[in-house]
């Protein structure tokens, strides 16, 4: 089967052991994530199937939102409540002064990944090394936090409830730390629930005991994404008939090749269909050569 499959990812499950599960519900090898999820954290993970794999790395850069219960007072070396504490310091945090150091974060800023991610430095996992007790200097990456707000909860419990709308790359754990550090007293995310990756959100979200049971009643299949709708955004072109094998190789397409349902400007990005309606490619049209070339394949 090919497709998308929206997953609830509950905790515990590594974004691993979900394509390992999926798998053996599926009976089939070609499975791929779109983007890591820590073990404690849970919510939408897109899992793409068979030949909807070739666009994982698509999904994997849209933006994401995540909301994330943040614990004050402590610093954690895997900077969440799973690690092991590094700092105690006392708590004096205001909803006033929660509030305009969130707001300091919105917009493009650059993060250090954390020692305990899935990184990889020299060829090497930075938190196989972090398990060895080794650090070792991380080059800052370029994100863009779109959204954030944060509540204080009940003020004994030194917490704060936080939502964030941000680009892909984005350390939740990374911002509830250096949030933290800004305050003064230091934090460490206690949960984390991802809300919605691209398209997909968790209203419609399906758990591995739920896609089990679906893919034994045969219903699995049609809750899939198609991959066509991946890209709905782009115009649509239908090759003609005598077109149909030079699309299918991947070959150049002249302009008059292909019948478009809207003007296709140069270097634009349209999906093509065979004569017969099937979803083939994406093809970029270039204006000055009056041709169309491949970017990506699906049949």
């Amino acid at each position: 089967m090919d497709g998308i499959l929206n997953i609830y990812k509950e905790a515990g499950f590594t974004s691993h052991d979900v394509v390992a599960k999926l798998r053996g519900i599926c009976r089939q090898k070609k499975i791929g994530h779109t983007g890591t999820l820590d073990p404690m954290a849970t919510g939408v993970l897109p899992v793409c199937l068979g030949k909807a794999t070739k666009v994982c790395d698509f999904l994997t850069n849209q933006t994401k939102r995540y909301q994330a219960t943040v614990l004050l007072g402590i610093t954690t070396d895997t900077q969440d409540v799973s690690g092991q504490i590094l700092h105690k310091r006392p708590v004096a945090v205001s909803e006033e002064k929660l509030r305009q150091v969130i707001c300091r974060f919105t917009g493009e800023t650059e993060q250090i990944p954390p020692m305990y991610s899935a990184v990889k430095i020299q060829g090497k996992k930075l938190y196989e090394l972090a398990r060895k007790g080794v650090e070792v200097e991380r080059k800052a990456r370029k994100i863009t936090i779109y959204s954030i707000r944060g509540i204080l909860m009940e003020p004994a419990c030194n917490e704060f409830q936080m939502t964030v709308h941000c680009s892909k790359g984005t350390y939740i754990r990374t911002l509830c730390h250096d949030i933290g550090e800004m305050l003064g007293c230091g934090a460490a995310m206690k949960s984390l629930l991802r809300t919605q990756a691209g398209d997909f959100s968790i209203e419609h979200a399906v758990t591995l005991s739920e896609a089990e049971r679906m893919a034994g009643q045969g219903t699995l299949e049609a809750s899939l994404m198609k991959i066509e709708d991946v890209f709905a955004e782009l115009k649509k072109g239908t090759a003609a008939e005598n077109a149909d094998k030079y699309l299918q190789n991947g070959n150049v397409l002249r302009k008059e090749q292909v019948v478009s349902d809207a003007p296709i400007n140069h270097q634009e990005r349209i999906r093509l269909y065979t004569s017969s309606g099937k979803f083939a490619a994406i093809y970029r049209y270039s204006g000055k050569k009056q041709e169309f070339r491949l970017e990506k394949m699906f049949l």
